[in-house]
Protein backbone atom coordinates (compact mmCIF):
# COMPACT_ATOMS: atom_id res chain seq x y z
CA UNK A 1 0.00 0.00 0.00
CA UNK A 2 1.37 3.42 -0.84
CA UNK A 3 1.03 6.43 1.37
CA UNK A 4 -2.38 8.02 0.81
CA UNK A 5 -1.76 11.34 -0.90
CA UNK A 6 1.51 11.18 -1.91
CA UNK A 7 10.60 -8.98 17.03
CA UNK A 8 12.25 -9.69 16.03
CA UNK A 9 14.50 -8.12 13.24
CA UNK A 10 18.21 -7.81 13.17
CA UNK A 11 19.31 -7.05 9.63
CA UNK A 12 21.34 -10.02 8.45
CA UNK A 13 18.99 -12.96 8.12
CA UNK A 14 19.68 -16.55 8.97
CA UNK A 15 17.82 -19.79 8.33
CA UNK A 16 16.95 -19.96 12.06
CA UNK A 17 13.46 -18.85 13.02
CA UNK A 18 11.35 -18.72 16.15
CA UNK A 19 7.61 -18.98 15.51
CA UNK A 20 8.26 -18.19 11.84
CA UNK A 21 10.27 -15.03 12.53
CA UNK A 22 13.97 -14.90 11.52
CA UNK A 23 16.53 -14.90 14.31
CA UNK A 24 19.67 -12.78 13.81
CA UNK A 25 22.86 -14.87 13.63
CA UNK A 26 24.40 -13.16 16.67
CA UNK A 27 21.44 -14.36 18.76
CA UNK A 28 21.75 -17.88 17.38
CA UNK A 29 25.42 -17.79 18.43
CA UNK A 30 24.50 -16.54 21.93
CA UNK A 31 21.81 -19.20 22.28
CA UNK A 32 24.42 -21.88 21.50
CA UNK A 33 26.24 -20.71 24.65
CA UNK A 34 23.42 -19.81 27.06
CA UNK A 35 20.62 -22.10 25.93
CA UNK A 36 17.12 -20.83 26.61
CA UNK A 37 18.17 -18.54 29.51
CA UNK A 38 17.10 -14.91 29.59
CA UNK A 39 18.82 -12.65 27.07
CA UNK A 40 18.75 -8.86 27.59
CA UNK A 41 18.52 -7.30 24.13
CA UNK A 42 18.44 -3.76 22.74
CA UNK A 43 15.35 -3.04 20.67
CA UNK A 44 14.18 -0.07 18.63
CA UNK A 45 10.66 0.97 17.64
CA UNK A 46 9.52 3.67 15.26
CA UNK A 47 6.22 5.52 14.98
CA UNK A 48 6.40 6.58 11.32
CA UNK A 49 3.99 9.44 10.62
CA UNK A 50 3.14 11.24 7.40
CA UNK A 51 2.63 15.00 7.24
CA UNK A 52 -1.14 14.38 7.47
CA UNK A 53 -0.78 12.15 10.57
CA UNK A 54 -1.16 8.71 9.02
CA UNK A 55 0.68 6.02 10.97
CA UNK A 56 2.60 3.10 9.48
CA UNK A 57 1.72 -0.25 11.07
CA UNK A 58 2.66 -3.84 10.29
CA UNK A 59 0.66 -6.96 11.16
CA UNK A 60 3.15 -9.29 12.85
CA UNK A 61 3.61 -12.76 11.38
CA UNK A 62 4.17 -14.35 14.80
CA UNK A 63 1.03 -13.18 16.61
CA UNK A 64 -1.20 -11.47 14.03
CA UNK A 65 -1.27 -8.19 15.95
CA UNK A 66 -0.82 -4.76 14.40
CA UNK A 67 2.37 -3.10 15.66
CA UNK A 68 4.76 -0.25 15.16
CA UNK A 69 7.86 -1.28 13.22
CA UNK A 70 10.49 -2.59 15.59
CA UNK A 71 13.59 -4.72 15.66
CA UNK A 72 16.73 -5.79 17.43
CA UNK A 73 19.93 -3.83 17.02
CA UNK A 74 22.98 -5.62 15.68
CA UNK A 75 26.04 -5.48 17.98
CA UNK A 76 27.56 -1.99 17.76
CA UNK A 77 24.75 -0.60 15.59
CA UNK A 78 23.60 2.94 16.33
CA UNK A 79 19.90 2.99 17.35
CA UNK A 80 18.61 5.53 14.82
CA UNK A 81 20.55 3.88 11.99
CA UNK A 82 19.27 0.45 12.99
CA UNK A 83 15.69 1.67 13.16
CA UNK A 84 15.84 3.31 9.73
CA UNK A 85 17.20 0.00 8.40
CA UNK A 86 14.42 -2.00 10.08
CA UNK A 87 11.69 0.27 8.70
CA UNK A 88 12.97 -0.11 5.14
CA UNK A 89 13.64 -3.86 5.45
CA UNK A 90 10.21 -4.60 6.87
CA UNK A 91 7.99 -2.16 4.93
CA UNK A 92 9.84 -0.74 1.91
CA UNK A 93 9.38 2.75 3.38
CA UNK A 94 12.20 5.21 3.98
CA UNK A 95 11.82 7.31 7.11
CA UNK A 96 13.76 9.98 8.93
CA UNK A 97 14.34 9.15 12.60
CA UNK A 98 13.48 12.49 14.20
CA UNK A 99 13.65 12.13 17.99
CA UNK A 100 13.88 9.71 20.87
CA UNK A 101 10.44 9.60 22.52
CA UNK A 102 10.75 6.86 25.14
CA UNK A 103 13.09 4.41 26.84
CA UNK A 104 11.39 1.45 28.48
CA UNK A 105 12.24 -2.06 29.63
CA UNK A 106 9.64 -4.61 28.68
CA UNK A 107 8.63 -7.69 30.61
CA UNK A 108 10.42 -10.95 29.82
CA UNK A 109 9.02 -12.75 26.75
CA UNK A 110 8.93 -16.54 26.53
CA UNK A 111 8.98 -17.95 23.00
CA UNK A 112 7.42 -21.27 21.90
CA UNK A 113 10.86 -22.90 21.59
CA UNK A 114 11.66 -22.10 25.25
CA UNK A 115 13.87 -19.05 24.62
CA UNK A 116 13.39 -16.15 27.03
CA UNK A 117 14.30 -12.56 26.16
CA UNK A 118 13.77 -9.13 27.65
CA UNK A 119 14.10 -5.95 25.63
CA UNK A 120 15.28 -2.46 26.44
CA UNK A 121 13.28 -0.55 23.84
CA UNK A 122 14.16 2.86 22.45
CA UNK A 123 11.06 4.34 20.81
CA UNK A 124 11.47 7.06 18.20
CA UNK A 125 9.27 9.56 16.40
CA UNK A 126 9.90 9.11 12.66
CA UNK A 127 8.85 11.07 9.58
CA UNK A 128 7.85 9.38 6.33
CA UNK A 129 10.20 10.26 3.46
CA UNK A 130 9.22 8.02 0.55
CA UNK A 131 8.45 4.51 -0.62
CA UNK A 132 5.33 2.43 -1.04
CA UNK A 133 4.38 0.55 2.11
CA UNK A 134 4.40 -3.20 1.46
CA UNK A 135 5.26 -6.45 3.15
CA UNK A 136 8.99 -6.51 2.45
CA UNK A 137 10.12 -9.49 4.57
CA UNK A 138 8.71 -12.48 6.40
CA UNK A 139 8.17 -10.70 9.73
CA UNK A 140 4.80 -9.23 8.67
CA UNK A 141 1.70 -10.42 6.86
CA UNK A 142 0.30 -6.96 6.10
CA UNK A 143 1.45 -3.34 6.19
CA UNK A 144 -0.67 -0.20 6.02
CA UNK A 145 -1.21 3.44 6.81
CA UNK A 146 -3.82 4.36 9.41
CA UNK A 147 -5.32 7.60 10.61
CA UNK A 148 -4.54 8.24 14.28
CA UNK A 149 -8.27 8.42 14.96
CA UNK A 150 -8.98 5.12 13.14
CA UNK A 151 -6.34 2.66 14.32
CA UNK A 152 -7.05 -1.02 13.60
CA UNK A 153 -8.45 -3.51 16.10
CA UNK A 154 -5.86 -5.88 17.50
CA UNK A 155 -2.98 -3.49 18.11
CA UNK A 156 -0.21 -4.92 20.28
CA UNK A 157 -0.40 -3.41 23.80
CA UNK A 158 3.32 -2.55 23.72
CA UNK A 159 2.83 -0.65 20.45
CA UNK A 160 -0.17 1.20 21.87
CA UNK A 161 1.97 2.34 24.84
CA UNK A 162 4.85 3.33 22.57
CA UNK A 163 2.50 5.30 20.33
CA UNK A 164 1.13 7.16 23.39
CA UNK A 165 4.73 7.98 24.34
CA UNK A 166 5.49 9.30 20.85
CA UNK A 167 2.36 11.44 20.70
CA UNK A 168 3.07 12.86 24.19
CA UNK A 169 6.63 13.68 23.13
CA UNK A 170 5.39 15.35 19.92
CA UNK A 171 2.92 17.41 21.97
CA UNK A 172 5.64 18.57 24.41
CA UNK A 173 9.20 17.88 23.21
CA UNK A 174 10.64 19.96 26.06
CA UNK A 175 9.43 17.29 28.51
CA UNK A 176 11.93 14.89 26.93
CA UNK A 177 11.60 11.17 26.34
CA UNK A 178 9.29 9.09 28.54
CA UNK A 179 10.93 6.70 31.00
CA UNK A 180 10.01 5.11 34.32
CA UNK A 181 11.27 7.18 37.24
Amino acid sequence: MGVPGGGFGGGVRSADTVDGVPVPPFITDLRARVGHDLLWLPGVTGAVLTDDDRLLLARRADNGMWALVSGILEPGEQPAVGLAREITEETGVRAEVVALAAVRAGAPVSYPNGDVAQYLDLTFLCRYLDGDARVADDESTDVGWFSLDALPEGMAPSSAQRLRDVLAYRQDPAAGPAFVR
